[in-house]
């Protein structure tokens, strides 16, 4: 396994763990509250189900739409990136870049804070959109 592909297992694994994380932020919410909004959910802690979720998770649930929004597009990208031997030299910075970006777009949407999140989500791009350019690159 060449480096660049090790830097996309890497990702992929973190990434998952990351996605991982967001529901478990969910359970720990709905659990410690004993608060559920599905009513088998709650029927299995002797509560009645909710009326909405709460606020954690509803917020939680929008930082992993986000993730689902942004994350396929990196698999996607990194795929092809291994494929046409895109700059090794940059994978670690787009890779890994990308990778810490989407922990931080997390952290700061669970904790409500901006305009950090923003900056976040701004740096993730920058990696996908300069992962085409060297995809591009490669390709000519």
């Amino acid at each position: 396994m060449n480096e660049v592909e090790h830097l996309y297992a890497v990702s992929a694994v973190l990434l998952f763990l990351k996605m991982f994380a967001i529901s478990l932020f969910q359970g720990y919410h709905r659990i410690g509250k004993r608060t559920f909004k599905t009513p088998e959910d709650a029927a299995l802690v002797g509560q009645k189900a909710a009326a909405e979720e709460l606020p954690q998770v509803q917020r939680a649930a929008k930082a992993w739409r986000n993730d689902l929004e942004n994350i396929p597009i990196f698999f996607a990208l990194a795929t092809a990136y291994v494929w046409v031997n895109a700059s090794p030299s940059l994978a670690p910075w787009l890779f890994l870049g990308f990778t810490a970006a989407r922990y931080l777009h997390t952290m700061f949407y669970l904790s409500a804070l901006q305009p950090w999140r923003t900056i976040a989500y701004g740096v993730g791009i920058v990696c996908l959109f300069a992962m085409c350019a060297m995809i591009i690159a490669a390709l000519l």
